[in-house]
């Protein structure tokens, strides 16, 4: 379903950084250690991927720095508590986009009937006339109307468009000025997770709304970047997986702030909330099942394609071993020739 997607938009994505051009602190990023039987525990996973999206250095066992990170923790947590994180400094989504969600769900509309939606959004509008008009809808006869541009775009299509319109400004500000690297790894993720959440909702849950908590899921980790360079003026020569672990915890709080923000649907703000609230073998709600698989597999899928991961390496841990095994490794493929293939040299 999203293979054309995947190789429209991959001429958009930005190749992914060879291991030779990172960062001192992205070449230090611990490489998780796999099991003899080739899995991975799934807080191993994510410790690695929070450490690349905010290029934080590897633990070297010695958590000399204890009690530098307890403190910009506890800053960290007193910001967050305290509201301080002024949620109106995020985008926020287009007011169109409630309806056109609500809208795109429906069999009956039309495409005359969705593009007067798009219309209430100048942006949107250019968006959508830019993708229709590009090599890879070349037809016959030009697009000549709005109307015409979403019949030819097509339910799914129109989805994706409308999602990364939305998302990826998002995302790649909620880091601030300083932190391109972490929005773009961000986003770089985002794609993945979204990806593998529409793959995942087969039977579980809508997924348009899959795909928005996919995008979303990790938004709040791009104030906590933000933060952080704040806070840490001068690096810290390593950091302990407890530093990392409190990150994630203040993280996934901001995103429910950021989600409650932007009017998300309530079954993407559940699952949000759901996240930030317990851990993954507390998770009940189909969509946050489906986000924590994606997410999963969406880590898996970049740290691979930066060098930081076996690419056959697998995990069968916690929520996700709630996903018949078959297809989790259908969707791993999916990822593989929808990302891994265009970013390869």
């Amino acid at each position: 379903m999203m293979g054309f997607w995947g190789r429209w938009f991959a001429r958009e994505r930005r190749p992914a950084t060879p291991a030779s051009h990172r960062p001192a602190n992205e070449q230090a990023t611990e490489t998780p250690i796999l099991a003899p039987d080739g899995t991975i525990p799934g807080h191993q996973l994510e410790e690695c991927f929070y450490r690349f999206v905010l290029d934080l250095p590897a633990d070297t066992g010695e958590n000399v720095h204890a009690a530098r990170e307890q403190a910009v923790l506890q800053r960290l947590k007193e910001w967050c508590d305290s509201g301080r994180f002024d949620v109106r400094s995020l985008p926020r989504m287009p007011s169109v986009l409630p309806q056109l969600m609500r809208a795109m769900k429906s069999d009956n509309l039309n495409g005359a009937q969705l593009a007067g939606l798009i219309r209430r959004d100048p942006v949107l509008v250019g968006e959508v006339m830019r993708v229709t008009g590009s090599v890879a809808y070349r037809t016959a006869h030009p697009v000549g109307s709005l109307q015409h541009a979403v019949v030819l775009l097509g339910q799914i299509g129109l989805r994706h468009v409308v999602s990364v319109y939305v998302m990826k400004p998002i995302l790649m500000a909620s880091a601030g000025a300083q932190g391109q690297l972490a929005g773009q790894r961000l986003w770089d993720h985002a794609e993945r997770c979204a990806h593998a959440a529409v793959f995942l909702s087969k039977g579980q849950c809508d997924p348009f709304e899959a795909q928005l908590a996919g995008l979303v899921g990790y938004s709040g980790l791009g104030a906590v970047s933000r933060l952080l360079g704040k806070e840490l003026q001068d690096a810290l020569p390593a950091c302990s997986p407890a530093f990392i672990a409190g990150c994630a915890r203040v993280a996934a709080r901001l995103t429910v702030q950021a989600g409650q923000h932007w009017d998300l649907p309530p079954p993407v703000l559940d699952a949000l909330i759901e996240h930030a609230n317990g851990d993954a073998d507390s998770l009940t709600l189909p969509m946050s099942r489906v986000l924590h698989a994606a997410q999963r597999l969406a880590m898996c899928q970049l740290l691979a394609e930066q060098g930081l991961l076996d690419d056959e390496a697998h995990y069968a841990d916690d929520s996700v071993s709630l996903f018949p095994s078959p297809l989790l490794a259908r969707c791993r493929q999916d990822l593989r020739r929808n990302f891994a293939a265009i970013d390869a040299p």
